[in-house]
């Protein structure tokens, strides 16, 4: 089974909230680990790390936070209905204007599902140029954030760091 499927069902399963909305309960609790995650990870790394990158061809640790941010503008708007106002970051940036702006984005997303219901979820909005669901936005917004944290986790590896998820205890 999908570590997302699985964790979408335990989701589900695991309150009375959960049975008057439970795929958008879902999108939101895996949402929250993901964004603790995410937020923990840019903190690890150390500042002189940010312009680190594993191979020519990829972004740096900064830029990938920067994609991070201005995708979390852009797809928790589409969930919320609402336009981002974050001001636009660079990979080249230094760790504490990154850092809080990844802060200010997963604060924007969780505000963007707070709002989210199953009633909402077949609700059509604008995603990256096309018509899609808030479903599709919900669902794609975790999964990117999973594909995320894999990059960030790697990149810490890379520099002797264990990432978050891996330290005694977990997250």
């Amino acid at each position: 089974m999908h570590p997302l499927r699985a964790l979408f069902i335990a989701a589900v399963v695991a309150s009375p909230l959960a049975a008057q909305n439970p795929m958008s309960t879902a999108i939101q609790r895996t949402a929250r680990e993901h964004s603790k995650n995410l937020l923990a990870a840019a903190q690890a790394m150390p500042a002189d790390k940010y312009g680190f990158k594993p191979t020519p061809a990829q972004m740096t640790f900064g830029e990938l936070i920067a994609h991070i941010a201005d995708d979390n503008g852009i797809t928790c708007g589409a969930i919320g209905g609402k336009k981002s106002d974050a001001a636009k970051v660079s990979g080249t940036d230094g760790k504490d204007k990154l850092v809080a702006a990844l802060e200010a984005s997963l604060t924007f997303c969780d505000a963007a599902l707070a709002s989210l219901t199953d009633a909402k979820l077949a609700n059509t909005v604008s995603w990256y140029g096309s018509s899609t669901t808030r479903a599709m936005a919900g669902v794609g917004l975790v999964d990117d954030w999973s594909d995320h944290y894999a990059m960030q986790a790697i990149y810490l590896r890379l520099n002797g760091i264990l990432p978050p998820t891996a330290r005694q205890g977990g997250m």
